[in-house]
């Protein structure tokens, strides 16, 4: 192909074996450590709270803010990654990330901790769209779509760090106390700051990107006055979202004050931080956004609700409760290896949307007295469509995004995830309230179900996935 022939006349570049195992480990690496630091600090909350002598809604926000930043900080830091290269963005956040694992891990006060975990969203939401958009460059090199084995590593190493997050953590709190947690941080991310600087290739120049088309390039193209937008406005609904029970509706104003310029001024840019007319003319991407995030409302509502479930209304403890949710783990981990080895995009996707209604439907039916057998089995069936989804829609995403905004186009992949995430948050506090019962799980049940049937719909329904054939790499005109 053309696209790869600047790079082919480059000895070192043709010296390169490819998808290999050098390239991919230290992506690998530096990719789980966004997720695994979602569910490790779970374990670490309440020893937390009596150190410092804050309540229960004072540390609530180590976790909401590592969620507002990621969800901030994965599409600014994928469309730096396509403006001065992944190589860069991806070291760069590792040395964020060793920052925050030292602040943490020294913190004198509950402040510093709310710092360190700022920055650890920030620096960890650097590693996952500059990962795809280093793959993307090497699927333009050789004239081949990247594989979906490589892909599904990516969804397995996130997968299964969030899977090993919560006992990791209780390991880390019983023998080195909460601050491991974030001191574990700075060794892995020395290692793949270390692997990535030997094995990941280093950034092409990028002074002919504009004019070929790709929009990066230039300090201008970064588009300062859009992700500050973004940035507010994103700020404005997480806010929002993560307390549905009292909401603030005042919140809803300057959210949509901030979208609107915001949608002006994208569509006067010459280079916009998110190209809506791009979007609105590459509606398979936009599509994938949509499924991505309502796949992972439902998901959350189950991981986090569900969980909340079995130990408040069926007195089960921590341990059992984990073992209870061991399957939909493992059926996580498994599918997300099965889902790499599909050629199909729409298939993993329907079968899903399936699972996740049929999930939906046996939470409907859960109560005080249902055997341990059914929630096994409710369990799992939520675990397999988390695989297939993960895998599937990350092949959808390099299908169908622009070769010049893949990082960009990553990093609103898990925008959308994490504000299902911070939705599914609220949409517990609402059903719950005070407490967990079965009323609030069938509550649960029932939007599950009715937006498992959507995505059913939308996938169904969706004629970009009829091929199931891959796209080009490198190319930079989205598909109608």
């Amino acid at each position: 192909m053309r696209a790869a022939s600047p790079a082919r006349a480059d000895p070192a570049a043709q010296e390169r074996p490819g998808f290999g195992a050098r390239l991919t480990a230290p992506l690998l690496l530096g990719s789980l450590l966004n997720p695994l630091n979602t569910t490790m600090i779970s374990t670490a909350l309440v020893a937390i709270g009596h150190d410092f002598g804050v309540g229960a809604s004072d540390t609530a926000w180590l976790v909401s803010v590592l969620y507002l930043a990621s969800a901030v900080g994965q599409p600014v830091l994928g469309r730096l990654a396509d403006s001065i290269g992944p190589r860069r963005v991806f070291l760069g956040g590792l040395v964020v990330v060793v920052a925050s694992g030292l602040v943490g891990a020294l913190a004198p006060g509950f402040g510093w901790l709310l710092v360190s975990r700022l920055l650890l969203g920030v620096g960890t939401s650097a590693a996952y769209p500059a990962a795809m958009a280093v793959l993307r460059g090497e699927s333009v090199r050789l004239g081949r779509p990247t594989p979906r084995t490589v892909l599904g590593r990516l969804s397995f190493a996130a997968l299964g760090s969030a899977a090993v997050g919560p006992t990791l953590g209780g390991l880390l709190v019983a023998t080195a106390g909460w601050r491991g947690i974030f001191a574990v941080n700075v060794p892995v991310a020395l290692l793949a700051y270390g692997s990535a600087l030997r094995w990941i290739p280093k950034d092409p120049p990028r002074a002919g990107a504009k004019a070929a088309g790709g929009g990066g390039g230039r300090a201008g193209a970064l588009d300062p006055l859009g992700i500050l937008l973004f940035t507010g406005a994103l700020c404005c609904l997480v806010v929002f979202l993560l307390d549905l029970r009292a909401p603030m509706w005042w919140l809803l104003a300057p959210t949509a004050v901030l979208g609107a310029v915001l949608t002006w001024w994208q569509l006067r840019h010459p280079s916009p931080f998110i190209d809506l007319r791009m979007l609105g003319a590459n509606r398979a991407l936009a599509r994938t956004y949509l499924r991505h995030g309502l796949s992972y409302l439902v998901v959350y509502c189950v991981m986090y609700g569900f969980t909340q479930w079995l130990e408040e209304e069926r007195g089960y403890s921590s341990l059992h409760t984990g073992l209870v949710m061991l399957p939909m783990s493992l059926a996580a981990l498994a599918c997300s290896l099965i889902g790499a080895r599909t050629k199909g995009i729409r298939a993993p996707l329907t079968v899903a949307a399936v699972l996740l209604a049929a999930g939906s439907a046996l939470l409907l039916g859960t109560s005080g007295a249902t055997p341990l057998a059914a929630l096994l089995i409710t369990g799992a069936c939520f675990g397999v469509p988390q695989g297939l989804m993960g895998t599937a829609n990350q092949a959808a995403v390099q299908q169908y995004a622009p070769a010049d905004a893949i990082g960009a186009a990553a990093g609103l992949q898990r925008t959308a995830q994490y504000l299902g995430a911070i939705t599914a948050s609220g949409l517990i506090g609402l059903a719950y309230g005070q407490r967990a019962d079965d009323g609030g799980l069938h509550l649960m049940g029932a939007v599950g179900g009715v937006l498992a049937l959507a995505l059913i719909v939308l996938t169904v329904s969706d004629r970009a996935l009829r091929s199931g054939r891959p796209g080009r790499p490198g190319r930079t005109k989205p598909a109608p």
